[in-house]
């Protein structure tokens, strides 16, 4: 195969992807739908049509039988005359129109039978059309729904847009409170060991230590008392 060939299959499957990617399925049905309805009076249009022509062509024929009808009476009353030539004419004039009527009654029989057809078509194509209106009813409801089922599945997954990388943000934001954990422990450490210490606390060190040397001595003052009661000696 040539590159001009394969680029031009390329192409096209590309082309074919992307239409596919495009097309709507619900909007396609009723798509097809509108060009049958239009087909549809399309076809009412052309019987009407067809109609018209052969009620013209009716009305033509019972002009031209009653011409025929009028030079016979014509022909007779001439010969109760003892005309006969203008009995003859008259019999010339209902020819003429027995053969024009003749073609008026062909051309009759040829438009009645496409107006017959053009009727029996339209009933197959209205038939065809109201199936078509519930097939397509049945395939766009089906197409909603698994529609709606692949839009909550992507949901519930995280595949779709709503939800789509929650779970990576899930993660950095489990980092950050570790973090965040981590660095208020460190401080609250830093704080105790009295590496930081608060800006409002106006104790001096000296203070703080001897605060402590207080607080544990009477810690082991209060321990040593209960110890005393226990074994039944008076504290010292």
């Amino acid at each position: 195969m040539s590159i001009l060939g394969r680029m031009a299959d390329i192409l096209q499957g590309k082309t074919h992807k992307l239409l596919n990617a495009l097309e709507d399925p619900n909007e396609s049905l009723d798509l097809s739908y509108e060009k049958m309805i239009a087909g549809l009076q399309e076809t009412r249009h052309h019987l009407a049509d067809v109609v018209t022509e052969q009620k013209a062509l009716e009305r033509q024929i019972q002009t031209v039988q009653a011409e025929s009808a009028k030079a016979e009476d014509n022909a007779r009353l001439a010969l109760q005359a003892n005309r006969e030539d203008l009995a003859k004419a008259a019999l010339g004039q209902k020819q003429d129109a027995l053969t024009r009527l003749e073609t008026l009654q062909h051309a009759h029989a040829a438009i009645s039978g496409q107006a017959d057809k053009l009727i029996a078509y339209q009933k197959k194509l209205e038939i065809r059309i109201e199936q078509f209106r519930t097939q397509k009813e049945v395939m766009k409801s089906t197409y909603s729904a698994a529609q709606a089922q692949v839009k909550v599945t992507e949901s519930l997954s995280g595949v779709g847009k709503n939800l789509n990388g929650v779970g990576d943000a899930m993660r950095r934001a489990e980092d950050k409170v570790a973090s965040m954990q981590a660095r208020a422990d460190a401080m609250d450490g830093l704080l105790e060991s009295g590496v930081l210490s608060d800006p409002l606390d106006k104790t001096s060190p000296l203070e703080k230590e001897l605060a402590g040397l207080r607080s544990t001595s009477a810690v082991d003052s209060d321990l040593e008392r209960l110890k005393a009661e226990m074994a039944g000696k008076p504290a010292g």
